[in-house]
This record gives C-alpha cells, structure tokens and sequence, in this order.
C-alpha cells in the first residue's frame, strides 16, 4: 500500500519536480480529504444564502455581527502552533516505527556463516531457526495489524501457511494457557535453544560465535517488542484530543467568521463581496489537509494507501531467509584472480558515454592550490 514516487523526483528541472506528483489520486490529500470539503462547502454555502435570500435586514444585522465576532475570536485559537508540533511527532514516531521493524536477514547471514555442516540436521536446524524470526515478527505484526490479522485470524492458519508446525502450535497453546501476555518472543527462545544445542553439538565451532548468535536472536526480539510497545503507547490521546478540536473548532467559527458580508455597510475588513471564498477554502485545504497527515501516519500498520506493506514483508523474510541458509549456504562463484589483478587496483573505473558528465576530479582539499611563499 506504499506509494511510491522516489523515481519522479530524482532530479529537479526546470519548474521543480513536485508538480509531477499533484495529479496523482492513490495516497493524495485529495483522496483523504474530499469528505470533509464536501461537508465544509455546503455548510458554508447554506449559511451564505440563507443570509442573502432568507433573512431580513434586522436579521441581517444580526448575523453580521455573529460573524464579525468569530471572526474576531475565531483567529485566537492557534491552529498552526497546536498543528505543527503535533505532526513533528507524529512524523518522527511514524518513521521510528518503521527502522523498529526487525529483518531477519543479518542472522540469516551469521546463521549461515557460523552453523556450519551439509548434513540433514545441520540443514534443518539454520532452516527453523530463520523460520522461527520470521513466525516471532507474524506474531507481533499479527497483534497490531488488521491486514495480518485478516490473513492469519488464528493459529491456524499460521500452521497451514508453514510459518509453525503443528507439534509447535500445541506448546504454543499450552503457554497460552498459562499466561495471556503476549508471546510473540516464544519462537525466539526455541531459535536460541537450537543455537545453544548446535554449540553443544560442535556445528557453532566457538563461543564467540555462540554470543554473535545469540546477540543477534535478542536484537531480534527486542524490535518485535519495540514495535509492540508503540502499539501500546499512543501519542497522549490529550494531545490528539487538543488538536482535533483546534482545528474543527477553528473551521466551526470560519463559516460565520469568513462570510463575506454586504459592502455597503461599511465593514473594515468587508470592502468586496467575492461569493467564493477562495482563501477559505485554501486554509481549509491546508489545516485540516494537515491534520488528515497526521491521522493517516499515526498508525502505519492499518489499511490507509501509505501504511508499510507488511504482509509483502512476511513473505520476503520467509523466502530470503531459506535462500540465506539454504539454497546458498557455504556457496559462491569459483575463486578466479579479478581483471585487475596485476594492476593491484584500477586507476578508474569505466563510464558510460551517458555518465561521462557525472565524472568529477577528486577533492584535495581547500588549500590544495594556496602557495606558500
């Protein structure tokens, strides 16, 4: 569900390259916040007619001074103070959340590096124990996002999938039994037993090799809680409250406060009478557009366009983890001397007539060229 336009705006030309992206629908502030303008439209709309064709002139002068007042006071509440710290955090929580996930690829590569033998058991062994990492983190995402709940809705389903074994499910389900703490580390602590027992068995050859291991499992563990604990701890739901209620506060008083209102009544700040208010609808655009950003980032585990494709995470672990351990353990290309082999190394590599622009002499630094007399 990411939306990615990293391509487009590889280079700034011309006029910019953010245009390029302003006509896109999937992940847009349009696509989010169409509802709410709708809304905004007509109940501004309803308000100004009402004014000019159902009201009489005492009436009149009633509503104007109801929306001199807002407008007066309207502009007292700071939205752009309350707004732009709350979408600060937001945005770095939102990014946190994402360098927490854990990616089972580095205990792939010591895995494969330090449990070493071709035999049956040394094979299954480096097999499960990257399995197991890879059924922690499902656990864990499974806890906190919908569409890993909606693909895994039991047990169940993670065994029919080969993420877990039955005869590992039943212990599952004792545990459960005992405790109702979350048990997404259990995995992790069978995969530290395997490693344990391979040390025993002389396939993990030292004890230095036994820690990496073992240092690497925990690392692993501590993102998987380090994820779940975001999930627990919210942004403080006074604060969300504080800026939700800024804003459609803000806006509630804008459509009385930002009604234009008849010029020749000498108003200061109602010289002209537009009928479309092009600049109020331009800061609705922009605060509550705001405010929707931060909705959306808040949680990134949920089902909006921008929210981290983390079912396409569980099956990339999956696969690459066995491809680590498995298709290429203890393999690589023959040892053959490199084209540069006499040279030691080579003076400059080759460019392309298309990137021969991009060459640059190297940097000597800033007094290379200052004579010293």
């Amino acid at each position: 569900m990411t939306v990615t336009y990293t391509a487009q705006v590889a280079s700034c030309k011309r006029f910019g390259c953010f245009w390029k992206l302003l006509l896109r629908w999937k992940g847009s502030i349009y696509k989010l916040l169409w509802p709410n303008l709708f809304v905004y439209v007509m109940l501004y709309s309803t308000l100004s007619l009402t004014y000019r064709f159902l009201l009489n002139e005492d009436q009149k002068t009633t509503f104007e001074k109801l929306s001199l007042h807002c407008q007066t006071y309207g502009d007292l509440i700071p939205v752009s103070f309350v707004l732009g710290f709350y979408v600060s955090i937001v945005i770095k929580r939102w990014w946190d959340q994402y360098t927490c996930i854990p990616w089972p690829d580095s205990l792939a590569v010591l895995i494969n590096a330090f449990l070493s033998g071709e035999d049956e058991r040394s094979r299954m062994m480096r097999r499960t124990i990257v399995r197991y990492a890879c059924l922690s983190l499902t656990i864990t995402l499974r806890m906190m996002c919908p569409t890993v709940k909606k693909r895994f809705p039991t047990i169940e389903h993670m065994v029919e999938a080969g993420l877990m074994l039955p005869n590992e499910r039943k212990t599952f389900e004792i545990l459960e039994e005992k405790t109702v703490h979350p048990k997404y580390w259990l995995p992790l602590v069978w995969a530290a037993s395997i490693i344990t027992r391979a040390r025993r068995e002389d396939r993990v050859k030292n004890d230095f090799a036994l820690k990496t291991l073992i240092d690497e499992v925990n690392k692993f563990r501590s993102g998987c809680g380090s994820l779940l604990n975001y999930d627990w701890i919210s942004v403080p739901l006074v604060y969300t409250q504080v800026v939700t209620l800024a804003v459609f506060t803000y806006f509630t008083a804008s459509l009385m406060g930002n009604q234009y209102l008849n010029p020749q009544k000498g108003y200061p700040t109602h010289t002209i009478d537009l009928v479309v208010p092009i600049f109020t609808l331009l800061q609705f655009f922009f605060y509550m557009g705001w405010l929707m950003v931060a909705e959306t980032l808040v949680n990134p585990f949920g089902e909006d366009d921008d929210d981290f494709e983390v079912n396409w995470l569980i099956d990339r672990n999956l696969q690459i983890s066995y491809l680590i351990v498995d298709e290429v353990h203890e393999d690589h290309p023959a040892l053959i001397k490199d084209q540069y082999w006499e040279e030691v190394f080579p003076t400059e590599l080759p460019y392309t007539e298309a990137a021969k622009q991009y060459y640059i002499e190297p940097f000597l630094g800033s007094t290379q060229d200052v004579e010293v007399p």
